[in-house]
């Protein structure tokens, strides 16, 4: 036999193989060979296939946004009109319609005849006065987050400290468990008045604490200034305020701090804590003599340590002045701040 045969069926056959041929004809087909199918098989399969993982991309996708959309809408606050027609977006609040859900992104309007509160169960009442507007930066569980852009709220906070926070145009105000009144002007200047507990004001790491019947002012692009006492002498008030806030020369800036050493009472030494840390290393002597006339401090509360600004050292001074233990302060802030 010709190997002619085997290739192409040319020439002579050998009887083998054409006996062979003969006993599997019956099996033979005129169908074209499966090869030719595959490819277009395997293009259906992998069309298939990818309109496949197009649909499960799409389902996780919705999946995982409602998901993060339930938990940045978080609970709502609750709003209750108390007088006039309080507004939050198109949608106002009437004697028929008093009641209302205060989302996360909204903000509650209230013009110079309204007032309303909002609650939420687990963390506390805050009323809103005429010319105010509230609006709710974040809720979530052991979270929330206001920002009053203006006017005034008064708070009512039931939630574990540091887990209610407000923001203003000039500072930042975290809730130590307490009851406080803030106001805030068209102008972003702010004032903080603490009737229960403790505040902290706070902006880019200028920390102010404000116990109860303590006052903070605040400014914007200056946040807050040194809290006092509202009995505290008149002089003592006006020349703190200056000392804050205003544009003055190096002299009249040495006769104000003199005025405050000189008019400071006892209960003042809240005042005089606050300006350890914001006087020159030159004026820090003078007020730390003063500090310690009103108030002795604590034996590990070293001039030495309070002349260098040592936080362990000035931790420990607050602490004996009795306003409550800045411990629970640095505790808060570590997990507010990764918020």
């Amino acid at each position: 036999m010709k190997d002619d045969y085997l290739w192409d069926g040319l020439g002579e056959p050998d009887p083998e193989v054409q006996k062979l041929e003969n006993l599997l004809g019956r099996y033979r087909h005129d169908q074209p060979a499966l090869r030719r199918w595959r490819f277009p098989a395997f293009r259906f399969s992998f069309q298939l296939a990818a309109v496949a993982a197009v649909l499960l991309i799409g389902v996780a996708t919705f999946v995982v946004f409602r998901a993060m959309q339930g938990k940045n809408s978080g609970p709502t606050w609750e709003i209750a009109r108390i007088a006039g027609t309080p507004r939050v977006g198109w949608h106002s609040l009437s004697a028929s319609v008093a009641t209302a859900k205060l989302k996360v992104g909204q903000t509650l309007v209230t013009d110079n005849s309204s007032r309303a509160s909002i609650t939420l169960e687990e963390t506390g009442r805050v009323e809103v006065e005429p010319s105010s507007r509230l609006r709710v930066v974040a809720s979530r569980p052991g979270h929330e987050r206001l920002s009053l852009e203006r006017g005034t709220i008064h708070a009512t906070i039931w939630a574990p400290p540091g887990e209610f926070v407000v923001d203003t145009p000039s500072a930042v105000a975290v809730d130590l468990g307490c009851v406080y009144t803030l106001h805030v002007d068209d102008s972003g200047a702010g004032l903080l008045r603490t009737t229960m507990g403790w505040v902290s004001f706070k902006l880019n790491g200028h920390e102010s604490f404000i116990p109860a019947g303590a006052v903070c002012a605040t400014r914007p692009k200056i946040g807050p200034g040194t809290p006092y006492f509202e009995d505290a002498f008149p002089s003592f008030r006006e020349a703190l305020a200056k000392f804050d806030f205003a544009k003055v020369t190096r002299q009249e800036r040495h006769a104000l701090l003199e005025t405050l050493l000189t008019d400071a009472r006892k209960q003042d030494a809240l005042t005089l804590w606050h300006l350890l840390s914001r006087v020159s290393d030159a004026e820090r002597p003078a007020v730390y003599d003063r500090l310690a006339t009103l108030a002795p401090p604590p034996k590990d509360a070293t001039r030495e340590g309070i002349m260098r600004l040592d936080a362990k050292t000035l931790d420990s001074w607050w602490n004996s002045l009795g306003y409550g233990d800045v411990y629970l302060w640095h505790m808060y802030e570590r997990t507010w701040s990764e918020r």
